[in-house]
């Protein structure tokens, strides 16, 4: 892991969190017909625990740096709307479609990092996530009738996810990455438990196991993407955060069987080529660097 370069390991950390992602929609989806302020609630309790078990063994702070504490908040904020609204387009809608719509996020970061973090974007890395973009609209395949509210909610929250992952971008080079997972689920926790309580659900004990493994996957997810932005900026490696299409689509499968149609097989392909064309631009960047 040593000889690898940062744009490289960032690459890698940035599957491994999609994969996390994908395995906790599944759960959250096999969890049924409960309120997305519950589901929110037990996923990030969850992370909370993982995060403070790490931060304790390593010694690390709890709550950040005086000066990032603006950023925090922001990085959390934003991070739990998109949370709250992401599972609720994963009640309405199969699997499969909430999380392309998720999966839009890396395409907003791309903006965001322009806009705020002052990030330059040249062509070819343009080029790559509009096509990227493209791949995913093959698979959303959307239609604009009233049925359309759940895709919205969806879109606002890969929105609010951008931002949040921007923020990752800043932070990641001030604070541990155990310190940002736990502030940001402590702060999800003491936000959403006023309002859980008022739409809470009883559950029985299947449907709180599902939600303790969103919780899992919740970690895998939010520690390898918050480990990602940390090693390279979010234009060169959001694009492989798609791989999660793919998780996804083999889990609707397995799980709710689910086989997506030749639209969304053409979409898969057009995402792997954009992302395969951007790993190797990556890799020439690279070795031009080292040069």
């Amino acid at each position: 892991m040593n000889n690898l370069s940062n744009r490289v390991k960032g690459i890698i950390f940035i599957i491994f969190s999609a994969f996390g992602f994908a395995g906790m929609s599944a759960f959250v989806k096999l969890a049924g017909d409960l309120p997305s302020f519950q589901k929110t609630f037990f996923r990030n309790l969850v992370s909370c625990i993982i995060a403070l078990i790490f931060i304790i063994k390593n010694k690390e702070s709890f709550f950040g740096k005086k000066e990032s504490q603006k950023l925090l908040i922001l990085r959390s904020t934003l991070g739990t709307i998109g949370i709250v609204l992401n599972y609720y387009s994963i009640d309405k809608l199969i699997l499969s479609d909430a999380n392309m719509l998720n999966k839009l996020s890396p395409f907003f970061v791309i903006i965001f990092s322009a806009l705020f973090l002052g990030e330059k974007i040249n062509f070819k890395q343009v080029i790559s996530i509009c096509i990227a973009f493209i791949g995913v609209l093959f698979i959303i395949k959307p239609t604009f009738n009233v049925d359309m509210f759940p895709f919205i909610i969806g879109i606002l929250g890969a929105i609010f996810a951008a931002g949040a992952y921007t923020c990752l971008r800043t932070l990641g080079s001030k604070e541990k990455h155990y310190t940002i997972v736990f502030y940001f689920s402590l702060f999800s926790l003491i936000v959403i438990f006023p309002f859980m309580i008022v739409v809470y659900k009883k559950m029985e004990f299947i449907q709180l196991f599902y939600l303790l493994m969103a919780g899992v996957f919740a970690s895998i997810g939010q520690f390898g993407i918050t480990i990602a932005y940390k090693y390279a900026p979010a234009k060169e490696i959001s694009i492989f955060d798609y791989s999660n299409i793919i998780f996804s689509a083999i889990i609707s499968f397995i799980i709710f069987g689910q086989l997506p149609d030749k639209l969304s097989f053409i979409g898969y392909g057009i995402i792997f080529i954009a992302s395969l064309y951007m790993f190797l631009y990556n890799k020439k960047l690279d070795k031009v660097e080292k040069k």
